[in-house]
């Protein structure tokens, strides 16, 4: 059996000599590591900008919206705007942040990879290019357009974090 693995450069070619302290994916996690996180944030980028919709689109409690919608704020992924409807006091309402803009790609590849692994028939949507109506796919490519497969990816350390971390104070 052929294993087909990103290819680890440099002194992480020896996985074992090496810490994930500073993994980013971990800290990604820290912040969306949550079903209802990650699906508030789908609805924000479907255009739900109120704590009731929220609630109600993403089937949880209003306690689960208010401590997520809370969380993803600190984050920095949404903000809280005021509105206020004729005759009633002031609210909020949440809306993306360039930080949550900029999560898109990787909410999009997990609802690329659920409709061919684990929806049973066709997907319910679609993504489109609003438009030409091309359909819209999420793929990994270089910054010369070139495609890259599992086994093309090159992972090595970033020069700039040895620096930065070499001038860290020490705890």
């Amino acid at each position: 059996m052929f294993v087909m693995a990103a290819v680890m450069e440099g002194p992480l070619a020896d996985l074992s000599a090496w810490q994930t302290d500073d993994c980013s994916i971990a800290k990604a996690f820290e912040v969306v590591g949550t079903r209802s996180a990650v699906l508030i944030l789908r609805e924000a980028y479907y255009g739900t900008r109120r704590f009731d919709g929220f609630a109600r689109r993403v089937q949880i409690t209003d306690a689960a919206a208010a401590a997520q919608l809370r969380k993803l704020t600190r984050a920095g992924l949404l903000e809280k705007q005021p509105y206020r409807d004729e005759g009633k006091r002031t609210r909020h309402e949440y809306v993306l942040t360039p930080m949550g803009r900029d999560l898109l790609p990787a909410v999009l590849a997990l609802m690329q990879w659920g409709d061919a692994y684990l929806q049973p028939g066709p997907p319910p949507l679609q993504l489109v290019d609003a438009v030409t109506g091309a359909a819209v796919q999420v793929q990994v490519r270089s910054e010369s357009g070139h495609e890259i497969d599992l086994e093309e990816l090159g992972v090595r350390l970033n020069e700039e974090y040895v620096v930065a971390r070499q001038q860290r104070p020490s705890r």
